[in-house]
């Protein structure tokens, strides 16, 4: 059975979860939005630390660390962003490194929007 785990993050009008976990899985996907509901519309630098930093906090609030990440795919919209944003990807990541997939699209759905990622972890317990 799935469970909602509480983010923290603001609700939006969309009809999604942050993040829902099943079977010690954990599903999420994740884009630079702050507390207040707006978004980091700064570089991707700022635009990673913030997404991967929601990511930390989502893990955390369903019983894990970012240790337990095993799969992240990531969006950008710029190819030239891709230095920038792993740099700040190895600032929240250590050796094993989560197997991960990087893709180029044309868009995000949120204004300014440079980067998404979509993460699963193995997490110990379900919480809700």
């Amino acid at each position: 059975m799935k469970q909602v785990v509480n983010t923290g993050l603001p609700e939006g009008g969309a009809p999604i979860e942050w993040a829902v976990s099943a079977s010690g899985i954990l599903y999420t996907a994740m884009i630079p939005i702050k507390a207040d509901g707006s978004f980091e519309t700064g570089d991707v630098a700022a635009q990673a630390r913030l997404t991967f930093q929601n990511l930390k906090t989502t893990v955390e609030a369903a019983g894990g660390t970012l240790a337990d990440v095993t799969q992240v795919l990531i969006y950008l919209i710029d190819e030239n962003d891709f230095a920038p944003m792993n740099e700040v990807y190895r600032s929240f990541f250590d050796k094993p490194y989560p197997n991960r997939a990087t893709v180029k699209v044309a868009g995000l759905m949120f204004p300014g929007g440079r980067i998404e990622i979509v993460a699963h972890a193995h997490v110990p317990t379900s919480v809700g």
